[in-house]
């Protein structure tokens, strides 16, 4: 049963306000330590813990009052002067809100946050004593089996330079229980070694979790669930609400003319008069959808704010410099995309911190500042949005690239000496593709950006890389401002129409069956110079082919081009796409519904190439010969 019973939605209103305020202190830190002389800065937390705390007092959840209180308090006196920022200090701050965060995760399930750890309480304490959290004075500990334990105290812990405190040994000095003892609580013997507390922050967990254990957002790992509300502003829901009433006064309009024309009245007034009401249904109505399609709209903020911290926290794990620069934070998107954008983006992000950037001695040495700027940024370009993530570290060396693929096995080293560059950039999505020398806590396994790129493809978007020796590397992302409508070019296979997404569209050519040509077993055509295999949509369907298409259609799917060869093409039109949730053939993405009335499939054309039995067929296979008329 919850903790909460009969407080549910007073709740949810203190989490939904309280993360966005832990938000804005996460990113306020790492402006103060970028500006340690900032008091606005220092007032700004203060007030954001401050209020954190007095809704987890209103909501009796003690230990969260308890550690707000604690770091509240090394505010106070650091903004009033009696103690100095510093990186140990700063430290063990962010600490503290990773550990109000993980404490919003147990409220978020509806349950009293367990305390604090011991040895994040006693670093707060020294922090306000005024001691360095890393070296405090060296008293004894208790033995364990003393009758009476006495007050803890803390002994020395050494600091490695560019790492966060070892809290374990911190918390066997607090409690007396060695640190491997503690240790060996936490994590079982068998299990490996725990990361670097800070990469585990960036990573999103916590340093003693488990797979299927919550994570700081308070969700399963094993059983994440979507976060399906959404703010709106009022100023829009007033504009949905305006439009309502209008068009109801339009059909009460048309329902009259309906009556006069049934009556008889079917005069040149009359007809006028329907043409108009009808002509300002529609206009009504599209204002209505874009107004509706607005509500779904979110401004991209919400998601980068998350993202300086992650950045700040790793580097400092790595011994690197590095500022993370937003900018674009008012573009909007749909709020259907956000959570899936997260972890695409924290990984593009650690990439560019991890393997991106060079060291501080290694950025001297080539004439860059030792410190480094990653930057994210979004825009809107048409009907599309962009994003940007992009360093100013060492860039990518395509020759190096072709090189490792072929040592991995991922490619052969025919394949490598046809690549371009920016086809060997592409091959960092490769799944188990990596340069790294050896496996990190952050890198070296191979995945990551395989599972960027699909998780991007998802949402009909694309991801590109462009890269400049010693300047450094940008990725890319183009989306489509929103998943509720699609933008996609009407195909025929006879008078069946198919739907196919415009974002893989390049162009649309004549099918000449003389320049049909039959390389390695398979259709091509040459375009521009370049080789591309032709593929029969009645193929990839297991339909039957009666004649020579007409028409092909170039599409381009990462790095797959190829002429989709089709009977006609009907245009283009904006679908507003319908899901098949009880049942979903393969290769079909969704339905839409024609002006006409006619239902068109969607195809999914990454299911149709994988389900097609061949990825091309013979000249002769295409290429139909015409009957010969029989002559009298």
């Amino acid at each position: 049963m919850s903790d909460f019973a009969g407080m549910e939605d007073l709740l949810q209103d203190f989490l939904t306000e309280a993360e966005d305020l832990l938000s804005g202190v996460d990113n306020k830190l790492v402006d103060l330590e970028r500006s340690p002389d900032d008091r606005g800065l220092l007032n700004d937390i203060f007030r954001g813990f401050h209020t954190i705390k007095g809704g987890a007092g209103f909501l009796n959840a003690a230990e969260l009052v308890t550690l707000c209180h604690l770091t509240e308090s090394l505010f106070d006196k650091l903004r009033n002067g009696e103690l100095q920022i510093t990186a140990e200090n700063m430290d063990v701050i962010m600490a503290a809100t990773a550990g109000v965060r993980e404490m919003f995760g147990q409220l978020q399930q509806g349950v009293l946050p367990d305390p604090a750890p011991e040895s994040l309480i006693a670093a707060l304490k020294v922090a306000q004593s005024g001691q360095p959290v890393a070296a405090a004075a060296a008293t004894p500990a208790p033995a364990p089996a003393a009758a009476t334990p006495a007050a803890p105290v803390v002994a020395a812990v050494p600091a490695t330079p560019g790492k966060e405190p070892d809290w374990n040994a911190l918390h066997g000095a607090v409690t007396g229980v060695p640190a491997q003892s503690a240790s060996a609580v936490v994590v079982p013997a068998a299990a490996p070694a725990a990361a670097d507390p800070i990469v585990e922050s960036a990573l999103g967990r916590r340093a003693t979790d488990h797979p299927g254990t919550t994570s700081p957002t308070g969700r399963r790992e094993t059983e994440r669930q979507r976060d399906t509300s959404i703010r709106v502003d009022t100023t829009r829901l007033d504009q949905v609400l305006n439009l309502s009433g209008e068009i109801g006064l339009t059909k009460n309009r048309l329902n009259a003319l309906r009556s006069d024309i049934l009556a008889g009245h079917s005069d040149t007034e009359t007809l006028h008069a329907l043409d108009l009401a009808v002509s300002q249904l529609d206009l009504l109505v599209s204002d209505l959808q874009n107004a509706v399609m607005k509500t779904r709209m979110q401004p991209i903020g919400r998601l980068f704010q998350k993202y300086p911290r992650i950045a700040r926290d790793l580097a400092r794990s790595l011994g690197k410099d590095v500022e993370l620069i937003l900018a674009g934070e008012e573009t909007e998107i749909d709020k259907t995309m956000i959570e899936d954008l997260s972890d695409p983006i924290i990984h593009l992000i650690r990439n560019a911190v991890d393997h991106g950037v060079e060291d501080a001695d290694e950025r001297q040495g080539a004439g860059k500042p030792s410190k480094s700027e990653v930057h994210l940024e979004a825009r809107q370009e048409g009907d599309h949005i962009v994003i940007i993530v992009s360093d100013d570290g060492r860039g990518m060396n395509a020759e190096k690239l072709r090189a490792k693929a072929v040592e991995k096995g991922l490619i052969s080293e025919e394949e490598s000496n046809t690549m371009d560059e920016r086809q060997s950039f592409n091959l960092v999505f490769l799944p188990g593709f990596s340069l790294a020398s050896k496996i990190s806590d952050v890198s070296g396994r191979g995945v990551g950006m395989d599972v960027v790129r699909t998780n991007i493809q998802k949402l009909n978007g694309s991801i590109d890389i462009r890269s400049q020796q010693g300047k450094g590397t940008s990725f890319i992302i183009s989306l489509p401002l929103t998943l509720a409508i699609l933008p996609v070019l009407l195909v025929r296979l006879g008078e069946q129409p198919f739907a196919v997404p415009l974002s893989m569209v390049r162009e649309i050519l004549p099918i000449d069956p003389n320049e049909v040509k039959e390389v390695g077993g398979r259709a091509t055509m040459v375009v521009r110079g370049e080789v591309l295999p032709i593929l029969p949509l009645t193929s990839l369907l297991g339909w039957e082919q009666e004649r020579t298409p007409e028409y092909g259609v170039l599409m381009q799917m990462a790095e797959l081009s190829f002429i989709l060869a089709i009977d006609s093409f009907a245009g283009r039109e904006d679908a507003v796409i319908k899901s098949l949730d009880d049942f979903r053939p393969k290769g079909v993405a969704g339905v839409t519904t024609l002006s006409n009335g006619q239902i068109v499939l969607i195809l999914d054309m990454k299911e149709v190439l994988g389900a097609g039995e061949q990825r091309g067929v013979p000249r002769s296979q295409l290429v139909k010969s015409k009957p010969v008329l029989a002559t009298a």
